[in-house]
């Protein structure tokens, strides 16, 4: 009886997320591309420049400037948020349901997102505000309120995101999701029960975000670097093992980009449509471009002005889905297990206990376990600016306490339902967002043109 409950929830679940998002990939692709022409292709143009300064000394020195943390600082806090599970499990849904053209529509998506993040980083430092204790806040629903003009439209457009982020942040990929996911994997290669788990992970996120932004931009900084390091030395020696089929692999991608896949193994075959989709969901879900969240995180730096946060959001999305995320999907499709029955976490742990016998699949579990982790703690502080929009710093000690025992709730329920309410909250989150940054490109423009012309150090 409870079964049928479930499959019935997460029928339901499916065919609200597709609707929404049959809606949401047209306008997530229309605002990524009217903010790349508007400023001027520069995620291209100056993508070496967003690296060089985003691992430069100087994005590492706060610099007594305005703001919490330092550029390095925020830039890790945001891509704690954004490198989670969902560049695990994320791209093996991705082509569980959507096939290998999946992985070329996460591409596109993160392209233009680069666009996207860049937009949302130069608003959330040009419109950050304070709070009563002094410390900076940020993100659409400062930049929504006060970039149009503070009018009654902008409040209640400022208002409905802080609500979507908020409830997001609690009930969506930012929380349950990624307890979920290390719940799963732990449990699928060490046996340890989900309620174990479940407690463990809020124990840890407790010791963590009970400190702020401080400690959860001093955690990120130096925990993002070590995990990637982790998941990329091991999966260099899952794609070595399978070399011989990276060509065959990419061929997948683009052969089936445009068109149906067809069923093979355990892959019942996915439509052109389902490709798009989902590429696109899980790529939202990976780099969270035009979500509105990391912006909330790159208000918080110490940074020399916007166009220079911007950069920086540049060079987020690059390695979350263009490094990252291509990273996992050649593993998936060289190793071929994205034919088998796995899902989730599960499969990414096939490929490496498929070819590193004994502990490729303890080393997906640990990786996920970190991801997971880093990623409550960024969304943790999205939520908690959300909330205080509303209510201020007063509010700041429950809604840590709520987000620690929904963590823990996380790890106990469906997979499919957690990350069907992903899509919904994310979409959600994003439409408001969204109509912000159209609203607010030409602004963005100015702001980039103004800064090339005036700072050398942008350039070349």
């Amino acid at each position: 009886m409870e079964h049928d409950i479930l499959e019935q929830i997460t029928a339901w679940l499916d065919v609200v997320a597709a609707h929404i998002w049959t809606y949401m990939v047209p306008v997530l692709f229309g605002i990524g591309a009217l903010l790349t022409v508007r400023i001027g292709f520069l995620q291209f143009r100056r993508l070496g420049t967003a690296i060089r300064i985003t691992f430069s000394k100087r994005a590492r020195s706060g610099e007594d400037r305005e703001g919490d943390v330092t550029p390095f600082a925020a830039l890790s806090t945001a891509l704690a948020a954004t490198v989670g599970n969902g560049n695990i499990a994320g791209v093996a849904t991705a082509l569980c349901w959507g096939g290998p053209g999946a992985i070329f529509w996460m591409w596109v998506c993160g392209l233009l997102g680069m666009a996207t993040k860049y937009s949302e980083a130069v608003l959330g430092v040009q419109f950050r505000r304070k709070h009563a204790d002094g410390s900076v806040a940020g993100g659409p629903m400062y930049y929504i309120r006060y970039g149009l003009n503070d009018t009654a439209f902008a409040r209640a457009l400022a208002a409905v995101f802080a609500v979507c982020g908020a409830f997001s942040a609690l009930l969506g990929t930012g929380n349950m999701l990624q307890s979920n996911s290390m719940a799963g994997a732990l449990q699928s290669e060490f046996g340890v029960p989900p309620l174990f788990t479940g407690c463990l992970i809020s124990l840890l996120v407790a010791l963590v975000i009970l400190g702020g932004i401080k400690r959860i931009g001093a955690v990120a900084e130096r925990l993002v670097p070590a995990m990637l390091l982790l998941y990329f030395l091991f999966g260099t020696l899952v794609l070595l093992k399978n070399i011989q089929f990276i060509p065959q692999a990419i061929g997948l991608i683009f052969s089936h980009a445009f068109s149906p896949a067809a069923a093979t193994g355990g892959f019942l075959g996915a439509s052109l449509r389902q490709a798009i989709q989902y590429g696109a969901r899980r790529g939202v879900l990976s780099n969270e471009a035009g979500m509105g969240s990391a912006p909330i995180a790159h208000a918080a730096a110490q940074t020399p002005g916007p166009i220079y946060q911007g950069m920086i959001g540049v060079t987020e999305v690059f390695i979350d889905t263009i490094v990252v995320c291509t990273f996992t999907a050649l593993i998936l499709l060289a190793s071929g297990v994205w034919t088998s029955d796995l899902q989730g976490a599960a499969m990414t742990a096939g490929a490496f206990s498929a070819t590193i016998p004994y502990f490729g699949g303890a080393v997906v579990a640990g990786a996920s376990f970190l991801f997971g982790y880093s990623t409550l703690l960024g969304w943790c502080y999205y939520g908690e600016q959300c909330v205080k929009y509303f209510f201020g710093i007063r509010i700041t000690k429950l809604y840590r306490i709520v987000f620690i025992c929904l963590t823990f709730v996380g790890a106990l329920v469906s997979l499919d339902i957690v990350f069907l309410i992903g899509d919904i909250f994310n979409a959600a989150m994003a439409f408001p967002n969204l109509i912000g940054l159209m609203l607010l490109s030409g602004l963005v423009a100015r702001i980039t043109r103004e800064a090339l012309q005036r700072d050398p150090s942008l350039q070349e």
